[in-house]
C-alpha cells in the first residue's frame, strides 16, 4: 500500500492566495474593477485571521462563474497560471515534492480552490492527483454557479481525500499533509505527519501546542 504526500496549494505550494492573483488577472483583462479586488483582499484578510465563514464565501465566489464554459475556464486558468501564478511557486515546495517523489510516495494537491486553478500547478510539479472544490455543469458544459458538495474545505476536504484514498488504496492515517491554514485542521489531525507551512496565526498556536513541525517556504 503506497504512502501519500498531500499538499495544500494557497500559501503552501504557492506563496500567495490564488484568489487575489486571479482577480488581479481579471483587472488586467478589464473584467474586474477595484471593488472586486478590494472585496477579495478583504475576504483573504478575514480568512487569515480566522473570522470568516469559509464555506459561505467560497460558495459566493464560485457563483460568479455561472454561465462560463468549462473549456473557456480551463484555457483561461492555463494562461493565468503561466503569467501570474508560476513565479510564486515556493522553491522549498518544489524540493519537498521531489523528495517525496524520490521516496516513492503518491502525490496529491488537496485544495479548496477549483480544479481549474490547481491542475496547471499539478502539471508543472508533475503531481498526478488533484482534490479540489468541484463545480456543477449544465448539459451544455457551462457552470451553473453551484458547487458540488462537499466543498473541499474543513471536513469536506477530509471527505474528498477519503474518496481519493479508496480509489488509490492508501491510508490517510499514514499520509503526510502540508498546509498553512487552521481550516485544514480536520485533515491535519487525521494524517500521520502534519506539517505546518507558513501558518496563519491560529494554526501557528495549535502547532506550537502539539509539537507539529513548522516550515517556512
Amino acid at each position: 500500500m503506497p504512502r501519500a504526500a498531500l499538499f495544500d496549494m494557497d500559501r503552501t505550494l504557492i506563496r500567495k492566495e490564488t484568489a487575489s492573483l486571479y482577480v488581479r488577472y481579471q483587472r488586467e483583462l478589464g473584467e474586474a474593477g477595484l471593488f472586486e479586488l478590494v472585496r477579495v483582499l478583504y475576504w483573504v484578510g478575514q480568512y487569515t485571521l480566522g473570522v470568516i465563514d469559509a464555506q459561505a464565501v467560497a460558495a459566493r465566489a464560485l457563483a460568479g462563474f455561472a454561465g462560463t464554459s468549462e473549456t473557456v475556464m480551463a484555457a483561461r486558468c492555463d494562461d493565468w497560471f503561466s503569467s501570474c501564478v508560476e513565479p510564486h511557486i515556493a522553491d522549498l515546495g518544489r524540493v519537498t515534492v521531489e523528495r517525496h517523489r524520490a521516496e516513492g510516495d503518491l502525490l496529491a494537491i488537496v485544495t479548496g480552490a477549483t480544479p481549474y486553478a490547481a491542475r496547471p500547478l499539478a502539471r508543472r510539479l508533475r503531481i498526478e492527483h488533484v482534490v479540489a472544490s468541484e463545480l456543477l455543469l449544465d448539459a451544455e458544459g457551462r457552470f451553473t454557479g453551484l458547487p458540488a458538495q462537499p466543498l473541499c474545505i474543513g471536513e469536506g476536504k477530509v471527505e474528498r481525500t477519503e474518496r481519493l484514498s479508496r480509489e488509490l488504496d492508501f491510508r490517510i492515517e499514514e499520509a503526510t499533509f502540508y498546509s498553512d491554514s487552521l481550516t485544514d485542521l480536520p485533515l491535519l489531525e487525521r494524517v500521520a505527519t502534519p506539517v505546518v507551512v507558513n501558518p496563519d496565526p491560529r494554526l501557528a498556536r495549535v502547532a506550537a501546542r502539539r509539537g507539529w513541525r513548522v516550515e517556512r517556504w
